[in-house]
Formats: C-alpha cells, sequence, structure tokens
C-alpha cells in the first residue's frame, strides 16, 4: 500500500512539474506586447527603427519621402592603426621617477614641461581619426510624395519585424514589412496591403550610397549596376595600415573589404529629370528608377571578410522572392522564440517590464559569438556616428557592463563575445606587462580595438595607469563560471587569464614601492594607481594609491584565483602564486572612508577623498558592485557604512544609469520610481537610453548641454538596464539566493528562469503581498542555498519526496537537472 501511495505521489509531483515549468507564461508573447511605435515619420538615424541578428546592425528611417536603411556590422572597422613613438615611451619605471620628482606643489602634472610634452606623445595615437566601426552604406527606397504618405513605424520586438506604414492616395493602407534574418547578414523588405497580400509597388527610385565618411585615400568604391536584374552594389576595400605606410597598388595581405549588394525583384532603369535650375539632371551612379509590378520584395546583402575573401566581381544573385521572404522570417521567428524562452518576468508596472524586453531585444541585435565583440555603440553607424572615442573598448565599465545582464537573464551565450575579446587581448596585455611594466602576468589596457595591436593605444598615465581594469577585465570570465558552473569552461577559457590578471597583480603589490617601512603599516599597497574617471595621476601622487575600485576588484579576483585553482585542483602546481594571493590578501589595505557631518562614517573613492566628491562613474559602492565583497549578506555596522554610503553619494550622470542603480539594488535601497525617471530622461525615440548628464560640480558645468552625448551612437553600454530589475527580484551574488530583495511586497512580479550562481535556474511569483511557490532547477548539481520569504519555513518537494522546513534559510544538496519546488 505505501508503495503505492508513493507511485501515486511522485506521478502527481511529476505532473505538477510539468505544468509548473511549461504553465501558461510564454516570454515570447511577454515580448510582443511591448512594440516600438513611432506615429510620424522618423528620418533622424535616432528617430528609426533598430534591427540586427548580432553581427549586422540596420536603422531604418522614414523621410516624407523616402525609407533609408543604414547599415553596419560588428566585424567592418576601418582597422588602420598608429602605433607610433614606442621607443619614446619607455618603461613604468622611468616614468614614475620622472613623475615621482616633479613637485607636489603644482596644481596639475601638465604644468611640468616634461611632463605635458610626455603625454601628448603618449597620447598622439590616440589622437589619430582610426581604428573606428567603418559604416556599410545605406540604401533609399523613394517613392512620389504626391501619390504616398508616411505614417509611421512599428517595431515588433518579439520576432524583430520592423513595419513602416503607409497610406496611398486613394487612401489605401500599405506596409512595407522589414526585417533582419538572424543566420545572414540580409535586410529582407516586401510591401502588403492590410490583408497582408502582395499589392502594386509604390517605390519609383532605389539609390544605394557609399558612406559620406568614407577617406579619400582608401581604394576607390567599386559600383556595378545590373539594372535588368534588378541589383545595384558597391564594393569598399578597408587598408590595413596607416596612410603614409600603404602602397594602394599592391595593398596589403590583411586589407579587408566589404560588399553591399541590393536586389529588388523589380527591373530597374536610369531616369532623367529637370531640377530646380531648370536644367536636365542623369540619376546618379548607384540610383535608378524601379519599374511599376505587383508584389514587391527585395533583400539587401552583407558580405564581408579578408579582401581576399570578398569577390572582386559581383556574384550572382538570385531574384528576390515572396517565399524565401517567408521562410527567412519563419527561421528567424523561431531563433527570436528560442531567444525570449529561456527567461522572462511578468510585472505589475509596464514601464519595467517593457525596458526589460526592449533591451533585451537590443542585446540580441547587438552581438553574437561569431561576431567581433560590439564597441561603444555596437553595430549601427552612419557617417560620424558611432566613431566617439573610436566607438573602442573602453575597460573601465564600458565594455563589461553591457554583459553584466547575460548571467542573471540567462543568456550565458551573450557573455561569450566579451570572453573572446579577454583572449583577444591576452597577447598585447601580456606584451605590455612584460617590456613597458617589467612584471609578470598580463596588464589590461585602458583602450583597445578588435585590430592588429602590438602596445597600448592609450598609455598616457593619467588614465593609462588604471590598475583596477586588469581584474576587471577578467571578472566577467568568473561570473561565466559561476553562473553555469561549467567547469570545462573554466579549465579552457578562464583560468588563464585569471592567473595572468593575478600574476600582474601580486608583481605589482609586491615591488618595493608598494610597501615598506615609508607606509608606516605592514599592508601591501596598490600604487600608483588612477580611479576610474576621476583625479588622473596627481603631483606627489595625492588619491593615487589604494583605491575603492582597484582594492575591491582586486579582492575579488584574489580569491576567484583560490577557489578556481581548488575546483581544478591545481593548489600544487599553483602553490607559490596562491601563497603570495593569500599573503598578501592577509595584510591587504581597508577600504577609504570619510566622515559625512550629515550622514557619518562612508566610503569613498580613495583615501584622503572628502565626501562630497562628485562621481562619474559611482565610485564609493564598487565594494557592493562590481567587487562583491558587501551587500545584503553584510554585518550590521558594514551594512550601515553602505546605507550611509547610498544616501551621501553625488553621481554626475553620463555613466551611472546601470551601474549606480544596480549598487543600489544589490543593497535594497533602489527607489524604482525614481529610476524610473532617470531611465525615462535619458530615453530616445528608438527606445535606447543615452548617457545623460545629472548635475555640475564635477566634471560638468551650468554650459554643458546635458544631453551632449545623445547623438554620438548608440549606446550598447546600457542594454543593460534589466539586469537591474533582475537584481530587484532575485540576488545569488554571494552564494544564497534572496527572493524580492528590492521589491515592494504589495506589487505583484513574476519571473521565469533566472539564473543563480551555482548553475540555478529559479521562477517564482509575488502576487498579493505573497509568494505561494518557488521553482529552482539545478542544471549541475551542488549546494542550493535559499532564503525563503515565509518566516515559518516551508515544504521543499523534489523527486525523492517532500520534506518540511522550519527556519527559511535552507542548505541542501542537489542533483544534476533535479528540479525542486518550494511551498510555504
Amino acid at each position: 500500500m505505501k508503495k503505492i501511495i508513493l507511485l501515486l505521489f511522485l506521478l502527481l509531483f511529476n505532473r505538477g512539474m510539468e505544468v509548473s515549468a511549461q504553465g501558461t507564461f510564454s516570454s515570447f508573447e511577454r515580448a510582443k506586447r511591448h512594440p516600438i511605435i513611432y506615429d510620424r515619420p522618423a528620418p533622424d538615424f535616432f528617430e528609426g527603427a533598430l534591427l540586427g541578428n548580432g553581427a549586422m546592425g540596420v536603422v531604418v528611417t522614414t523621410r516624407p519621402d523616402a525609407v533609408v536603411f543604414y547599415f553596419g556590422h560588428n566585424n567592418v572597422w576601418d582597422i588602420r592603426i598608429a602605433e607610433n613613438n614606442q621607443e619614446k615611451i619607455g618603461t613604468f619605471k622611468y616614468v614614475f621617477s620622472q613623475v615621482k620628482a616633479i613637485p607636489d606643489t603644482l596644481t596639475v602634472l601638465t604644468q611640468n614641461p616634461w611632463y605635458l610634452e610626455y603625454s601628448n606623445m603618449a597620447a598622439e595615437n590616440y589622437g589619430k581619426p582610426y581604428p573606428r566601426p567603418f559604416p556599410c552604406g545605406s540604401v533609399l527606397l523613394g517613392f512620389d510624395r504626391r501619390n504616398v504618405e508616411i505614417i509611421g513605424h512599428r517595431l515588433d520586438i518579439s520576432n524583430g519585424l520592423c513595419e513602416v506604414y503607409l497610406l496611398t492616395k486613394a487612401q489605401k493602407k500599405l506596409t512595407l514589412q522589414i526585417f533582419t534574418d538572424m543566420t545572414n547578414d540580409q535586410l529582407w523588405f516586401s510591401l502588403v496591403n492590410e490583408h497582408g497580400d502582395p499589392c502594386d509597388n509604390i517605390f519609383d527610385r532605389v539609390r544605394v550610397i557609399p558612406d559620406p565618411s568614407t577617406p579619400k585615400e582608401f581604394p576607390m568604391t567599386k559600383p556595378e549596376e545590373e539594372l535588368s536584374k534588378g541589383i545595384l552594389s558597391f564594393r569598399q576595400s578597408l587598408p590595413h595600415s596607416e596612410p603614409e605606410k600603404y602602397d594602394i597598388t599592391k595593398g596589403h595581405p590583411k586589407d579587408r573589404a566589404f560588399r553591399l549588394i541590393t536586389a529588388l525583384n523589380c527591373l530597374l532603369e536610369k531616369r532623367s529629370r529637370i531640377n530646380w535650375d531648370g536644367n536636365k539632371q542623369e540619376m546618379e551612379t548607384l540610383e535608378a528608377g524601379i519599374k511599376k509590378k505587383i508584389g514587391f520584395t527585395g533583400c539587401i546583402s552583407l558580405k564581408e571578410g579578408l579582401n581576399t575573401d570578398v569577390a572582386f566581381d559581383l556574384p550572382e544573385m538570385e531574384i528576390p522572392q515572396s517565399k524565401k521572404f517567408q521562410a527567412s522570417i519563419q527561421k528567424s521567428q523561431q531563433i527570436w522564440k528560442e531567444y525570449w524562452n529561456k527567461s522572462g518576468v511578468k510585472l505589475n508596472d509596464q514601464f519595467l517590464e517593457r525596458m526589460w524586453y526592449q533591451n533585451l531585444y537590443f542585446l540580441n541585435c547587438a552581438t553574437k559569438k561569431e561576431a567581433t565583440t560590439p564597441g561603444l555603440f555596437a553595430n549601427w553607424s552612419y557617417n560620424n556616428i558611432g566613431t566617439a572615442w573610436h566607438g573602442d573598448y573602453h575597460m573601465n565599465y564600458n565594455t563589461q557592463q553591457p554583459f553584466w545582464v547575460t548571467f542573471s537573464s540567462n543568456h550565458l551565450e551573450k557573455n561569450l563575445p566579451y570572453v573572446n575579446l579577454i583572449e583577444r587581448l591576452i597577447p598585447v596585455s601580456r606584451h605590455w606587462a612584460k617590456e613597458y611594466y617589467e612584471l609578470p602576468g598580463a596588464y589590461f589596457l585602458h583602450s583597445a580595438y578588435p585590430v592588429d595591436m602590438t602596445m597600448n593605444a592609450y598609455p598616457v598615465p593619467t588614465w593609462g595607469w588604471e590598475i583596477a581594469e586588469t581584474p576587471w577585465a577578467v571578472q566577467g570570465l568568473w561570473w561565466h563560471y559561476l553562473y553555469s558552473g561549467d567547469t570545462g569552461f573554466l579549465k579552457e577559457r578562464a583560468f588563464i587569464p585569471i592567473k595572468a590578471a593575478v600574476e600582474f597583480l601580486v608583481a605589482y603589490m609586491k615591488r618595493p614601492e608598494a610597501s615598506g617601512p615609508q607606509w608606516n603599516d605592514d599592508k601591501f599597497h596598490i600604487f600608483p594607481t588612477v580611479p576610474p574617471e576621476l583625479y588622473g595621476l596627481r603631483p606627489g601622487f595625492k588619491y593615487n594609491y589604494d583605491c575603492n575600485a582597484d582594492l575591491s576588484l582586486t579582492k575579488f579576483v584574489f580569491k576567484a584565483f583560490i577557489e578556481a585553482t581548488r575546483v581544478l585542483k591545481l593548489e600544487k602546481s599553483e602553490k607559490k602564486l596562491l601563497g603570495d594571493v593569500k599573503m598578501i590578501l592577509s595584510r591587504f589595505p581597508e577600504y577609504p572612508t570619510a566622515i559625512s557631518k550629515r550622514y557619518g562614517k562612508v566610503l569613498v573613492s580613495v583615501p584622503e577623498e572628502h565626501d562630497q566628491v562628485v562621481y562619474n562613474v559611482p565610485n564609493s559602492l564598487f565594494t557592493v558592485f562590481p567587487g562583491e565583497d558587501h551587500g545584503l549578506h553584510s554585518d550590521k555596522e558594514t551594512y550601515e557604512i553602505l546605507k550611509n554610503t547610498f544616501l551621501n553619494q553625488q553621481n554626475e550622470g553620463g555613466n551611472d544609469l546601470v551601474f549606480s542603480n544596480l549598487q543600489s539594488a544589490r543593497i535594497g535601497m533602489l527607489d524604482l520610481e525614481r529610476f524610473k525617471r532617470q531611465v525615462n530622461y535619458c530615453l530616445l525615440p528608438n527606445g535606447t537610453t543615452s548617457d545623460r548628464v545629472m548635475q555640475v560640480h564635477g566634471r560638468y558645468n551650468d554650459l554643458t548641454p546635458y544631453g551632449y552625448m545623445d547623438k554620438m551612437g548608440i549606446w550598447f553600454e546600457n542594454f543593460a538596464l534589466p539586469v537591474v530589475v533582475n537584481e530587484c527580484l532575485m540576488q545569488s551574488y554571494d552564494g544564497t539566493i534572496r527572493l524580492f530583495p528590492n521589491w515592494q511586497m504589495d506589487k505583484d512580479a513574476e519571473f521565469h528562469n533566472l539564473r543563480a550562481t551555482g548553475a540555478f535556474l529559479v521562477s517564482a511569483a509575488l502576487k498579493k503581498g505573497k509568494v505561494n511557490e518557488i521553482k529552482v532547477t539545478s542544471e549541475v548539481g551542488g549546494v542550493l542555498k535559499i532564503i525563503l520569504p515565509w518566516k515559518n519555513g516551508g515544504t521543499v518537494s523534489t523527486g525523492k519526496g517532500r520534506k518540511v522546513f522550519s527556519s527559511p534559510i535552507i542548505e541542501m544538496l542537489t542533483i544534476k537537472d533535479e528540479t525542486i519546488i518550494f511551498q510555504p
């Protein structure tokens, strides 16, 4: 009888698991609720709809007389690089001795003639207009405004389908459907009537336009027209070397190229018109009239790669057909469904839910492991849009931030482009550590590019000496292991870069200048260094040691290294380095603090700093995030300091939209309404957010245009906004899962398959102030630690049976692929 009852229980339990796992929730359907709609023409680059497949990016803009597509690609860069003055830059020891000799009575180091000259020399390479993302041209579809009117557009983020709405003179509603193929670098479009059927074509001309920023010294663009086949195309070579070193007739084996091909299912023809001064004007090269026909379908393809791999002559092209359009959109929609259904949220807050889905849509458009890691502005560019700061990799938060969202959102595949980048940077980082610092390991550079590099792109000590960037660079690799539990990844891809960073940091902190009697203590200090985006290098090295960012991130990577050697069973082979790490941790400096008259003891960015500093990067709470040394797990005294610091901090904007609010959520102090207002303030018409200024008294003043960064490009880093919501719903940074730690209990919220450290997928729902069920799936097995939202504990059901726990704090061993249900 007992066996029968047990069997019935297991059958019912497994059935319940199936229902719970499948349920009625669909993230794909939830995403469909949050389209980006524009109810008028959108002629500006930042008004247009953003499309992409993780490699190619397209901006769809609409003028009153045309639809224009702007193309970019993560793999397409102006790959030229200046690496001059290598012999003049010298070594760290040389520069350090020179700076040390400068009197500390100066206001800034550049008042010293030697330092001014050295800084200008060291910055010379970065002053070149290259490398940079290279725009891949645009395509225009024009129409007669007397016959057709643009009404607006709608972007369905669930499947990447953009619909441009048009109204004919006869009041017929037409739709131009547009989407990017998710596996091929192609943009498809088709014109349909209000019933979704092919209709009379209303477009009368097409024009392909190479980017206006193409340097004059580049090899000439090769335009090609096959009017009888409906094809316009151009090919652009991208030289490997600087102009003075490049032989345009011979080229270089590493030259790259791309080709943009527009193919329509209509015949094309050259036409003329009478221009404004009364003269006959023929159509431009790569411009043609479109012959009318029923059914208008087109496909624009982007080919890129080495110059030798991109065909010099126009390849044979198939005529775009409606069937191929439909096949591509169905395949792409399935890819989008798989993407969305990895995780999802359902919130009783439409603004936050919309923000969550729309930014994860942008993330999927912007990056994938098969393409080059996006720079500051991802894969959308035109003319000089997307070229500020070379559109490069800034390693003092900008490069890391967009990938923060990948972990808890259960999109680890989206972190792989970052892993690829770190692996790419290892050789030049090792080289710089050896040749410049004369130390082992790897020193990760302040600025980097996805091109051939042999030296630091920005070796100016003012910002080039930010030590925190080295542990920060490898942190995302350790997180990837923590959230995936993938020991194969740890061994094959994460351990070597982490060890290289640790080798450098240990050697740097063991230098005689960084410890000894001159410090009046027995600590190993991080000196010299520079706080992120603050002070620069100072006379007398004031504010240039033991920065909060350096200490918290170095401690993080040291602890990660210790744990990695344990997991991989490398304690013996790494005995010496482990010994050094543990010794330094035992004599580690304290985090810098100051006393606020209003709030008491607070954390600050660097020793000797006062409490009223206006930060650009939110330095004072680095111990919370990304350092993860402090948080909700901290003791009462430490938490009080965190609270004081939160209340006291001043951040000027520009770099804090995700960063600062994530820190606040981590300590349960984020005001979600205020957060929403800040996001709304930074919101652009295309649904993305800019980096906007918030206040003066830091680097900004009363004459600073507060939206000066709006037009620089599409800010890739802010696609991490969903991580702020995730951390409000669930946290697991210290290995313990906490539910709804920064969420109002009277606001309904539901989340599915958010990923926790330890490789646990967690789902829970808060309804009418109560959590009635929590589901956890263990992907790799191991110990699960969770704090239940019920004071009197709860029940735990697994395939082995049901247990009752009287305490809300649970620690239990799980097995691989096991699902656990918690109930009150």
